[in-house]
């Protein structure tokens, strides 16, 4: 069943065409990742299905009755307000009593426990991590997430996943996380030069699919350049159109000289820009650091290798991005000392990335940095670096005002990289950068010829370019050898290993402490065993109920006692979904041991 369609969707911003006649069309039960490079309409695109923006030109259909639920890059609460209160503002008065278990639950998955505390009070990662939450609670047939990823952790990136996974409602997403596109899309739709390309499939299906595609366009230009100099050859000697063929081949030849040659695909080059660096480099001793009594680092050694690649990890808060304010003195550790080499230059790529004066030109915003830059192929100017970084001719006498918020950010890299660094600091590096420019990055870190240190929560990422992780926990910095894969598979089943339940022989151990142990009742013991079944039918008896509603279209009667039937059906299969989340919920807590 479809559920909403987009037909010859236009729109314009500021002279740029974003999105020029496309058509989308989303099935129920689709998931669908929309990928693009920054600026070419993902956002906005998502806006329109939304119905929070108006297309210049074209129509969004939406299905009768479908719910949507829509969260922006930029969650939208009120200034004032409790975290529980904000997630729940947007459903109505008589569903918050009813959605709160649920939103408490998810707030809870997503590693936000206080749900008393001030809206105002949180952190970006914390806000968007609420937003999720809000978005999820909210009954809908279609969830459109916009960047769901940004600002948050490795570990709430994968519960993120694992919720969205069990989402039964279709999902439109845009995301740079390629796992994210890879274990969760069936379809992916790609916004490039104001056009939408959609196949079946994950990332990786598509990219198979692009690349054929490009392949036969190339080919296919290659034989009429072929062609064409043939017949302009045949031309020049002067062919007079006397026959029905000769004025046939005229024709053709016209035809192929005012042909629409193919544009090539716009990639970005990043070519090493680097300064030399000596044998010290980054010489950390013995240094601790606490904010507002919580300790973040504690007695941490460690020298830094020229060619080091170290990603770090951890929950938002604990102090990953302090480490690298520390690296380069802006913050100084409560004790020990940080050492840097003579020959050191360091660069660092800020997440919340600097202020730019909006009125200020694109290439006069380089040209502060540098005029020109010397690469392994000779001296680059600040204008030919620009058009490497997709800023054509015309962008960048253009005002900054003017960029996306994607397209700011890759502005900002580059400005970091024209500095010719040999050691870089990258904090969250992917947030608001389009898979185009991560895929270069991630080759441009691999010939670096310097050291990287990158916080992130990328696991693609840091399964690409790192080689040793720094996991930040409890105030202590531990090392494991190999990329983001080989720390999970090492600290992530150690900790699921530590958080099984003790064996009965360990009963001994046990000191009575007033509290009774939390466990299912006998009853909801006997419903927690059958509801996956009880899900099962219901979902399998509204299937049936929607054939059988197609095969008798003519009979009314019979029609309105299957379309009630549905209803009934589904009211009840709502209710289920609801007491299997709180059970689920009880069994997880019961395993942990937690007491009443």
């Amino acid at each position: 069943m479809i559920l909403l369609t987009a037909q010859n969707i236009s729109k314009t911003y500021m002279e740029r065409k974003v999105l020029d006649n496309v058509s989308f069309f989303l099935n129920e039960g689709d998931k669908v990742g929309v990928i693009g490079i920054n600026g070419t309409g993902k956002s906005t695109l998502l806006r329109i299905l939304a119905g929070v923006e108006e297309a210049d030109s074209g129509e969004v259909i939406r299905t009768g009755g479908i719910r949507i639920s829509y969260l922006p890059q930029i969650p939208e609460f009120d200034d004032r307000g409790s975290v529980l209160s904000q997630v729940l503002a947007h459903l109505p008065d008589d569903l918050k009593e009813a959605k709160e278990y649920e939103a408490r639950s998810v707030l809870a998955k997503l590693g936000v426990t206080d749900f008393d505390r001030d809206i105002s009070t949180l952190s970006g990662g914390e806000k968007r991590r609420a937003g999720i939450a809000a978005a999820l609670v909210q009954p809908s047939d279609v969830l459109l997430l916009d960047e769901p990823t940004n600002h948050i952790d490795n570990e709430t990136a994968q519960l993120l996943e694992d919720l969205l996974m069990k989402y039964r409602g279709a999902i439109v997403m845009v995301t740079h996380d390629r796992y994210f596109l890879n274990k969760i899309c069936g379809r992916i739709a790609e916004v490039d030069r104001g056009s939408l390309y959609v196949s079946d499939g994950n990332y990786t299906d598509h990219l198979a699919r692009k690349a054929q595609r490009e392949a036969d366009e190339a080919a296919a230009e290659r034989r009429n350049r072929s062609l064409y100099r043939r017949e302009l050859e045949w031309i020049s000697r002067g062919a007079r159109a006397r026959g029905t063929k000769s004025r046939d081949r005229i024709e053709r030849f016209e035809a192929l000289k005012n042909r629409e040659i193919p544009e090539e695909a716009e990639k970005l080059k990043l070519q090493s820009v680097s300064s030399r660096l000596g044998k010290k480099t980054i010489e950390i001793e013995n240094i601790s650091k606490s904010v507002d009594g919580k300790p973040l680092i504690t007695d941490f050694s460690y020298i830094v290798s020229r060619d080091a690649r170290i990603g770090i990890v951890g929950r938002n808060g604990a102090g990953k991005s302090t480490f690298l304010k520390m690296l380069t003195g802006e913050v100084r550790p409560d004790s020990g000392r940080i050492v840097l080499g003579d020959t050191v230059n360091i660069s660092y790529f800020s997440q919340e990335c600097e202020a730019m004066d909006p009125t200020l030109r694109v290439i006069d915003y380089i040209r502060e940095t540098a005029d020109r830059v010397q690469t392994p192929d000779g001296t680059v100017t600040a204008s030919q670096m620009l058009e490497r970084f997709l800023f054509t001719p015309e962008l960048q006498w253009n005002r900054i005002e003017k960029l996306s918020g994607g397209e700011r950010k890759r502005l900002y890299l580059l400005k970091i990289l024209m500095t010719a660094p040999n050691i870089l600091l990258l904090d969250e590096p992917t947030n608001d950068l389009d898979i185009t420019t991560l895929t270069i990055l991630e080759d441009y870190l691999e010939g670096f010829g310097g050291a990287v240190i990158a916080v992130s929560h990328d696991r693609y990422f840091l399964d690409k370019t790192a080689e040793e992780i720094f996991e930040f926990r409890d105030g202590r910095c531990i090392r494991y050898n190999g990329n983001y894969s080989d720390y999970a598979e090492k600290a992530l089943s150690a900790a699921s290993e530590s958080d099984k339940p003790r064996k009965k022989t360990e009963k001994k151990e046990r000191v009575y402490t007033g509290k009774t142990k939390l466990r299912f009742s006998f009853k909801e013991q006997r419903e927690y065993d059958t509801i996956d079944d009880d899900i099962a039918e219901l979902e399998q008896a509204i299937a049936d109920t929607e054939k059988e509603m197609a095969a008798n279209t003519s009979d009314y009667v019979r029609l309105q006692e299957l379309s009630d039937k549905k209803e009934s059906l589904s009211r009840e299969l709502d209710e289920k979904m609801e007491r299997w989340v709180y059970l689920n919920d009880l069994a997880e807590r019961i395993e942990r041991g937690e007491t009443v």
